[in-house]
């Protein structure tokens, strides 16, 4: 199975691909602030592929539950300066976290390759023409509700399968306005309307995805169910949680893993796809 795009192609019969975190943001639930300016989140994104980053992801509206939108020209402020200067950089492909279709159609011109959508092109109906024109790759991530309001006792009569006809008609969005079958990602969107069980689910039944025959992307990085397992209410302290969540996920099916900590996860990633691949 591969990925491609412009200049890249990404064979997931090989390897998993890491995914390398940039929040433009004041609040993020975990690194808010840390990289808000644009110098610092430049940096940051130029010492992720030195750790190990496979593609970095920058966003610029954080979607933590409960977070406010932020307008259209604040999240462009925010982003397109960070694109800009890392495309010209880095020799890995960038993505940009929206659900706006204005800000992906900017992103692009500015240097981006992949959209990040976690509505699944549900929120902005011109998302998926925007993909389709620019022959972009395309996540597309399952959410119940919206930021504001996904963890407010979010149920599910069948977890999974309501999941994957979410995602099955997220897919026929994409190809309706011209995507391309080999240039589309799904995301299950651990943490995006689910609670603890929902996750741990989803997790334990990644392989129920594979049979979209598209690339998994996962998203577990120091999220709070893993500070629900270990009693650790503050992100600081979900590293080795994550770790063994990203392993697991790896070996159920995961092709990309989007996370925080690049080079602690890279010695993660390289045990889990020497034992889901055979190699060493």
């Amino acid at each position: 199975m591969k990925l491609n795009f412009h200049n890249f192609e990404l064979n997931f019969s090989k390897k998993t691909y890491i995914m390398g975190i940039i929040n433009v943001t004041p609040d993020s639930f975990y690194d808010g602030g840390k990289n808000f300016t644009t110098n610092k989140a430049i940096e940051h994104g130029l010492r992720l592929v030195d750790e190990g980053a496979d593609i970095l992801d920058i966003g610029g509206e954080s979607t933590r539950p409960g977070a406010k939108p932020v307008s259209l020209d604040e999240e462009l402020k925010r982003v397109i300066p960070v694109i800009e200067s890392l495309s010209t950089k880095v020799s890995v492909p960038i993505s940009i976290d929206t659900y706006k279709a204005k800000v992906a159609e900017e992103a692009i011109k500015a240097g981006a390759k992949i959209i990040n959508d976690i509505s699944g092109l549900r929120f902005d109906k011109e998302m998926a023409l925007v993909a389709a024109k620019y022959k972009v790759a395309l996540i597309i991530m399952h959410i119940k509700g919206t930021p504001q309001n996904m963890q407010k006792n979010p149920s599910y009569q069948a977890l999974i399968p309501e999941i994957v006809e979410y995602l099955r008609d997220s897919i026929v969005i994409a190809k309706e306005a011209g995507v391309e079958e080999n240039k589309i990602v799904i995301d299950p969107g651990v943490g995006f309307g689910k609670n603890l069980q929902h996750n741990l689910e989803i997790i334990r039944n990644l392989k129920e995805f594979t049979k979209f025959g598209k690339p998994i992307l996962i998203g577990v990085s120091r999220k709070s169910f893993i500070g629900q397992v270990l009693n650790e209410s503050s992100p600081e302290n979900r590293l080795e949680g994550t770790a063994s969540a990203v392993a697991i996920s790896i070996i159920n099916g995961a092709n990309i893993v989007r996370v925080h900590d690049v080079a602690y996860m890279t010695k993660i990633v390289k045990i889990a796809d020497a034992i889901k691949f055979g190699y060493a």
